[in-house]
């Protein structure tokens, strides 16, 4: 958007594409001075997945609501079912990366990159959020990686009973429902930290090359591909959710007990979107983090 490789969408927008029923935070995070360059496809959020089973063998009747709730619930989930001194289940699945951890440096008023673009997702209160995992992690023993327990993520150590409780997105829903039939599970919004309601939200544009030779007929394409017909197609699978609000309701996600956290998430959630040279900061973020972790 910055360098005009984009090409602007004001001038192809008429009142009948109706504009103003995508979701303001979406379509706002591909504007440009005033202008739009991009029209949001889908998004997922993240909540919290937990196992039914495994909270109520424990006598827990709901998913946690703070991250204090989450902790003390993990240590009542993390267990030796062989009695051998090896951890075989964990309460939680943590998984390290900058882009689900951003919303922990937020929690206590920090920031990735402050106004001057200086990178400083260590300053002390981003750190005050990031300690919560370091110390469920170290201390506790309560918290484990994917690559801790032989998994390729979140959704597979939760599936495959490694962990009771994992933060991951939406599209985890039909994964689970399609591999593992039998697990009972539920999802809840994102435990609090320090009384924030917080999640990540993650979100792509159709967009346009500004040196395109037939930019009808591409404004023909993304506009049908936008639509609340074109997207209904692939947004009813339930993997990504729609940017359109009457395509949700259409598709009556909101009296989904398993997506309408993520829905409701929407509200308050984190853009995933970091400035002009994303790729360095989350490279550097996740190395020292995961060094961190490993003490």
């Amino acid at each position: 958007m910055s360098r005009n490789v984009l090409e602007p969408l004001d001038s192809y927008i008429d009142d009948e594409f109706d504009l103003g029923d995508f979701e303001e935070t979406l379509l706002n995070s591909f504007k440009y001075n005033n202008q739009i360059y991009g029209l949001p496809k889908d998004y997922s959020t993240l909540a919290l997945f937990y196992n039914k089973q495994a909270l109520s063998k424990k006598g827990l009747t709901d998913p946690p609501a703070t991250w204090k709730e989450l902790r003390t619930y993990s240590q009542k989930l993390t267990e030796d079912s062989n009695k051998d001194g090896r951890i075989d289940k964990y309460g939680f699945g943590e998984i390290p990366e900058l882009a689900r951890q951003a919303y922990k440096i937020k929690a206590f008023g920090g920031e990735i990159v402050n106004q001057d673009g200086d990178v400083t997702f260590a300053s002390p209160e981003a750190r005050k959020g990031l300690q919560l995992v370091i110390e469920q992690y170290q201390k506790e023993g309560t918290s484990v990686q994917k690559t801790d327990v032989g998994t390729n993520s979140g959704s597979e150590m939760f599936a495959t009973g490694k962990v009771a409780m994992v933060i991951e997105g939406n599209w985890a829903i039909t994964y689970l429902q399609e591999t593992f039939p039998n697990l009972e599970f539920g999802t809840a919004e994102v435990p609090t930290i320090n009384n924030k309601k917080d999640t990540m939200i993650f979100t792509v544009a159709y967009v346009m090359n500004q040196k395109a030779k037939h930019k009808t007929q591409v404004w023909e394409l993304i506009s049908y591909l936008t639509s609340k017909q074109g997207m209904e197609k692939w947004t009813k699978s339930g993997f990504a959710l729609p940017t359109r609000k009457s395509v949700a309701q259409k598709l009556d996600y909101k009296q989904d007990n398993l997506r309408l956290p993520f829905l409701t998430g929407i509200d308050y959630a984190t853009l995933w979107q970091i400035g002009k040279y994303p790729t360095p900061i989350v490279n550097n973020f996740d190395n020292q983090f995961t060094s961190a972790m490993l003490g």
